[in-house]
Order: C-alpha cells, then structure tokens, then sequence
C-alpha cells in the first residue's frame, strides 16, 4: 500500500440511476417512487433548445414539491460549451429547496472545466446562505476526458461520482458505431474459426474505476441503450461491477430491476464474504497470515475484498 492511502468515496446506494427529462413533469411521480438509488433530472441530451427554461422551472418546482424518499436528487446541466449551463446553475441554486443533493455535469474535459461550474456554485451557495453544499457528478464523454480522466477525479472536493457516457465518448472518439454500450457488431475477434466479441468499453471503464478508486469517487457505468435487450443489459453490468464500478444508469424503469439486481451483493455472495472474514479471524488468532478456505488460499488481501461486499450489504440494508 502505497504512503497515501486511498480515501474512501461517500458511502451512499448507487446501484441504479434513473434518468428523466425535465420537460416531462409527469414522470416525476413515478421516478421518485422506483427503486432505483439516484434521480437524474436532465435539461441536456433529452430536452430541445426550445424546451430549456420549462424544463428548468419544472425542475425548480419538483425539487421541493415531491417527496423523492432517502434517494439522492440529481440534476443534470447543460455543457460548458452552451450558452443554458450558467443559468441552469444559478437558477437550480437561487429558487430551488435544499432537497436538492447534486449536479451533474456533462461532457467533462478537463479539471478546469470542473472548476468553473465549483466557483459558480460556492458563489450562489454562499450568496443564497445554503445550508446542506451540492455535490457533484461528471460525465467522461470525450477522448479530452478519458485522456484527463485523474485530473478530473482530483479536480474539486464537491467531486463523489464519475460516469462515462458512451455514445458521445463513441463520437468523439471516432468509433464507428451508433450503439450506445454493449458490445459492438464489428469489434470482434477470431479464435478457432470462431467470432468472439470483446468488450470495446472496457479500458475505458477500468481507466475511470482506477481514476475515482485513486481519488475517492463513485465509479458509474452510463447508459446501454437497447432496453429491451436486457441480457445484454446484464452482460455489460456484470462486467463493469466485476471492474469495480458501483452502479449504472437506467434509462428506461425496467432496467432499473436489473442494475439492482447485478450490484445488491447475493446472500451466498455476503454469506462466503463474512465466512472468509471468520477464516481470517481464526487464522491471525493462530498467528497465521493466510488460510485457505474452502480449497483455496486466501489472506490479507482477501480480508479487504471480503470487507468491500459485507459494508455494501450493511449500507444498503440500513438504507
């Protein structure tokens, strides 16, 4: 372990997150009463330029007019490059109750970009006397992002999650491909005669899960956007929980089931981890270093990876 020890993120339920667009008020209800652990109110991808204000102001209104339970109430902004994100800032920050918990902010470059949206908000907070500070989430959405990627994870202290969003990050990659995650037609390999079809997101994914684990921020996958392929769902959110990631966007109610069901831990998954911890125990009490427990070898570094799926079981039970 190195001198500096990683810093843990905040622990909260992030295994789904659910998005909605502002400019439909109607499905506000609804979000708030699924089970997914975030609501990501948007006024970017899915709302029209003409759209924009509505949206917002009925935003504002549901903030403090629905109850949205212990979930986390997200907002998602318009991007630096657009003349809306300023407003969308002071606006949400200026007439909005305290319920509000984060922002999102997309298409995320660089850690200046980062800083521009934290001045503006400590401005308002500060102006406005807001009790409870807003947290943020970005979205790596760009080859500038991915390329920037820690910079980004050390860039503000208001910083707990990190998403990639893949078909802008496909776009401004160049990929020739219009499916939004999952794997890819053309990316394939061939072993025995046969096709195999690798992962075209996974470095991306394990480059954004070491740049939050390095910095103490949630790593999220993004959207997958075929939702009614939901083996394909499943298949791209084993993956990237297998990576380290801690949740994955809905962007559709039934994929919310499903992002819930691949990062809740099993039972036989938190059983095995405390049945390890106990191995563990036994074997330190006996001045040992490592056991081995039900035909393999396990030791300290087994302890922490016990410890990471016994304390994501107890927060969520106590959620």
């Amino acid at each position: 372990m190195s001198f500096r020890p990683q810093p843990t993120p905040i622990a909260r339920p992030n295994r789904c997150q659910l998005f909605g667009p502002g400019s439909r008020p109607a499905l506000f209800e609804k979000m708030a009463a699924s089970a997914a652990d975030v609501i990501n109110l948007d006024l970017e991808d899915s709302v029209a330029p003409s759209d924009k204000d509505t949206a917002r102001a009925n935003i504002i209104a549901a903030i403090g007019a629905i109850d949205w339970g212990n979930k986390t109430l997200s907002v998602r902004i318009n991007g630096l490059d657009t003349p809306y994100w300023y407003r969308d800032v002071v606006d949400l920050l200026e007439q909005s109750s305290d319920r509000l918990d984060q922002i999102m902010i997309p298409k995320v470059g660089c850690a200046a970009d980062v800083y521009a949206v934290d001045a503006l908000v400590t401005a308002v907070e500060r102006a406005k006397g807001r009790a409870k500070p807003i947290t943020f989430e970005v979205i790596i959405e760009s080859a500038a992002g991915i390329a920037h990627v820690e910079e980004i994870a050390a860039s503000s202290p208001r910083l707990v999650a990190m998403s990639l969003g893949a078909a802008d990050f496909a776009a401004s990659m160049g990929m020739q491909t219009t499916g939004i995650g999952g794997t890819q037609e053309n990316y394939y390999m061939i072993q025995n005669g046969a096709k195999h079809w690798p992962d075209p997101w996974h470095w991306a994914q394990a480059a954004i899960v070491a740049a939050c684990r390095t910095h103490g921020v949630l790593p999220v996958d993004g959207p997958f956007g075929d939702f009614s392929d939901d083996e394909g769902f499943l298949a791209q959110a084993h993956r990237c929980a297998t990576l380290g990631m801690v949740g994955k966007w809905a962007i559709h109610p039934k994929q919310i089931a499903l992002a819930n069901s691949v990062f809740t831990p099993s039972d036989a998954a938190v059983a095995e981890a405390r049945e390890i911890l106990a191995a563990m125990a036994d074997a330190k009490a006996r001045g040992e270093g490592a056991t081995v427990y039900k035909g393999r070898l396990v030791d300290i570094a087994s302890i922490k990876q016990a410890e990471v799926i016994v304390k994501q079981a107890e927060m969520l039970a106590a959620s």
